[in-house]
């Protein structure tokens, strides 16, 4: 098994974050992992994407041409990576925002409409994780237990109260994810 993700949108919505979670969560696993972030030098507001690759097997490069997975949350990034996604791969989108949804035929398409439900629920900083719950919903990658571990290592400690309320998200992401077509 080896999935090849990108996953991005505007710097502050977690982008990264969501990349590193995964990435902890894959090593809880014992898979082999990279994580390659890449960021303009605007931190919020300016696009940010992260590649993830977990496999049970050496990764030769962590730098990627095509995706298995690709997480889009803004228009600029699905213009530049809808076309990257490999023939029968899955784009998972949050359609907040684009003028113009994924077009292509060849591949899966899943909108999370997560950017609505982080403010139905109070808390606008849990969208990065409805959106990772949706992913884990379409591909369940790593278990729910070891993203919570993950999310526990990346989070000061000071911020562990705010555990509980992550895992809600995640579920909620679960739930809300949709195929397109």
């Amino acid at each position: 098994m080896t999935q090849e993700i990108i996953i991005a949108g505007f710097g502050g919505q977690g982008v990264l974050s969501m990349g590193k979670i995964l990435a902890y969560s894959g090593l809880m696993e014992n898979k082999e992992v990279s994580w390659f972030p890449s960021y303009g030098p605007e931190q919020r507001g300016g696009t940010a994407n992260v590649t993830v690759i977990l496999s049970d097997s050496p990764i030769s490069s962590p730098i990627v041409n095509e995706y298995d997975v690709a997480i889009i949350l803004n228009q600029p990034s699905l213009e530049k990576f809808e076309s990257q996604v490999k023939p029968g791969g899955i784009l998972i989108y949050d359609p907040n925002g684009f003028q113009h949804p994924p077009t292509r035929k060849d591949i899966n398409i899943y909108k999370i409409e997560a950017i609505d439900t982080a403010t139905l629920m109070q808390n606008n900083k849990a969208f990065n994780m409805i959106v990772l719950g949706g992913l884990l919903k379409v591909i369940p990658m790593v278990k729910l237990e070891n993203v919570m571990l993950g999310l526990k290592k990346s989070l000061p400690e000071r911020h562990h109260k705010l555990l509980p309320m992550n895992e809600q998200a995640i579920l909620k992401g679960m739930e809300i994810i949709e195929k397109v077509g």
